[in-house]
């Protein structure tokens, strides 16, 4: 039998490793980013940009280290901040961006639902960029491997 509240109210939740859309509606997409092992300070090999949208990140638990760059054809130089529970992050449209996540660490993001590969292309990082990034993770405390 299917109560009222399941007629009123979708609830989903995602707590595998990585990235996953849980709902789309006209036009915008909110998603969940868990910690993977591939978001790890010495495993990032790219930075991705959004040509068409701002894409917006809120912390709901652990640590999230977002990771810009500027620059627009490749990336230049990469700034980090830590992200604070409950606060909304609006990453601009073209800005180069990555993170780096604790185990425990979940962040919601809301996007367009055409966000995709087709518009969001990826920047390999040099070794200059990947030494960076593990030197800001560091002064972060990121320091598990």
């Amino acid at each position: 039998m299917t109560g009222t509240r399941d007629i009123l109210v979708e609830v989903h939740e995602y707590i595998e490793d990585g990235y996953r859309p849980v709902v789309d509606y006209n036009g915008w997409r909110v998603a969940v980013l868990n910690y993977h092992p591939e978001l790890l300070p010495e495993n990032l090999q790219d930075f991705q940009r959004h040509d068409e949208t701002d894409e917006v990140f809120i912390l709901v638990c652990g640590r999230c280290l977002l990771l810009t760059g500027d620059g627009t054809t490749t990336v230049g130089t990469i700034h980090a901040m830590d992200l604070e529970p409950g606060k909304v992050y609006n990453v601009k449209r073209g800005v180069w961006h990555s993170h780096t996540l604790s185990r425990d660490a979940r962040v919601m993001i809301v996007e367009n639902t055409d966000t995709g590969e087709h518009n969001s292309p990826r920047c390999m990082l040099t070794e200059e960029h990947k030494r960076r990034i593990v030197e800001l993770a560091a002064e972060h405390g990121y320091t598990e491997t």
